[in-house]
């Protein structure tokens, strides 16, 4: 019966420390210049792009 007490008392004090045991980590703001984001062009894009000038060739070529 000591045994099992004694296994008891040292669960439970693990138990107990493993309560709350959450550090509150603070938030690094990073201080450094943003960086640019650019893009890689993909087939969406190129076509998107290439229909634009398309519309513009054609307005500027109605519009003379």
């Amino acid at each position: 019966m000591k045994k099992v007490m004694f296994f008891m008392a040292v669960a439970g004090m693990f138990a107990f420390a493993a309560c709350n045991n959450n550090n509150a980590t603070e938030e690094v703001i990073d201080t450094l210049p943003a960086e640019e984001i650019v893009e890689e062009p993909t087939c969406d894009t190129l076509v998107e792009a290439a229909a634009e000038e398309a519309v513009e060739a054609t307005a500027e070529a109605v519009a003379e």
